[in-house]
């Protein structure tokens, strides 16, 4: 398990960095690590976030990892109130085998996370729809 440590990531641009700090560590099974983008907002829920836990499954043979990200919308009201109009929600799951070679899962993990940063996967979020 490696510590937690803040996240640097690209924008929607490509070009400018926005880093999610990391506020809060695993506690163990079941306990989410949290970062959040400080820079966004001035309540922690108006901030994007993201969500990371892990289990053991009931067989003690795999290990389950999920994830949660939020991306808030906020809209200011005509007394200044800064408020949430709605919130971009992505969520993923995977199962890590225990008896798996080190290799395979590695190169299993590096592949999953690899794709979903890939160009056709983030334009099927940007637009609702699965490629065609």
């Amino acid at each position: 398990m490696s510590a937690q440590t803040n996240v640097t990531i690209k924008k929607n641009d490509g070009t400018t960095d926005i880093t999610f700090t990391a506020v809060a560590p695993s506690a163990g099974d079941k306990s989410p690590a949290v970062w959040r983008s400080q820079t966004v907002g001035s309540a922690a829920a108006h901030q994007p976030e993201m969500r990371l836990t892990a289990r053991s499954n009931g067989p003690g043979t795999a290990r389950r990892v999920e994830g949660v990200f939020v991306y808030p919308a906020l809209v200011t009201g005509s007394d200044g109130k800064i408020s949430i109009s709605d919130k971009f929600i992505l969520q993923f799951s995977g199962v890590v085998p225990l008896g798996m070679a080190t290799v395979d899962v590695n190169e299993a993990a590096s592949q999953g996370a690899n794709f979903i940063a890939h160009a056709q996967l983030k334009d099927a979020l940007k637009t609702g729809f699965a490629s065609t």
